[in-house]
């Protein structure tokens, strides 16, 4: 049997026997959170279970968050209901139909990515190696690349643009936009209710208690680490913070955020 057929019977049998599906068999309404990485998508994603399927995010496992809200690097998942709504780091993709675009100030997107990749590899990869693109993560490019692909959005996909800011600021309003985009008929007091078992506070503790649900993720640090608006002021030095303008100026003027 090749290899292509034998994928195709494990597929048959994980769908017959467990009910899942393998990642990649989508419907036309279901939505997909995108963001370059580190823009706030765990935090988004706690607060989508919440809001659509009614978990309480604040003592509810990352485990069961990643079930309901399928990530990119789940293999297969099962159907709760349609649409379905799925995290991803990915470029545009053509079955990518409706899509929410989670953007956050790239400089704040920079020192979050450098802690992210000092914790998972055990040393300093240094600020400066992040910005510049020679330190990356999944998907591998740098965040004026990703935040343009979506912005020109070659796909045509019916999209939702949120900023983190704007997210933090008035999280109700935010939802509210997510709701009405995504179908969803939820009340005000409903959303806040969200938004306050989601505070920063809230899910660092969470993450204390349960860990972040990542196996190669060093106990003796948060992945939660800080979540401030313009964190970048004193965590980034001026002479990395004029390459990074000198690289991403244009799309952080484009945004607003300069």
């Amino acid at each position: 049997m090749s290899k292509p057929e034998a994928d195709k019977k494990f597929a048959e049998k994980v769908r017959s026997v467990l009910g899942m599906v393998p990642n990649g068999e989508f419907a036309e309404d279901d939505v997909f959170l995108v963001s370059f990485p580190k823009s706030g998508n765990t935090w988004f994603r706690n607060l989508v279970a919440g809001v659509v399927y009614g978990i309480d995010p604040e003592y509810t496992p990352y485990s069961v968050i990643s079930d309901v809200i399928p990530g990119h690097s789940n293999l297969y998942y099962k159907r709760y209901a349609t649409p379905m709504f799925f995290k991803s780091h990915h470029l545009p993709k053509p079955e990518y139909k409706r899509v929410v675009y989670l953007l956050r100030d790239g400089r704040d997107v920079m020192v979050s990515c450098y802690h992210h990749l000092n914790a998972i590899r055990g040393k300093d990869v240094g600020l400066l190696n992040v910005v510049k693109g020679e330190e990356r993560m999944f998907p591998y490019h740098q965040w004026h690349e990703h935040v343009e692909a979506w912005l020109a959005n070659p796909h045509h996909a019916q999209m939702l643009m949120m900023h983190y800011e704007d997210l933090q600021k008035d999280p109700v309003h935010e939802l509210r936009r997510f709701c009405e985009f995504a179908g969803v008929a939820r009340d005000d007091a409903w959303l806040a209710l969200m938004a306050q078992k989601t505070s920063f506070a809230k899910m660092r503790e969470k993450e204390a208690r349960q860990g972040i649900g990542v196996s190669n993720w060093p106990k003796d640090k948060f992945s939660i680490r800080r979540g401030e608006v313009g964190s970048y002021k004193d965590e980034m030095p001026p002479e990395v913070l004029d390459v990074f303008l000198q690289i991403a100026g244009a799309t952080l003027r484009r945004l607003g955020y300069v």
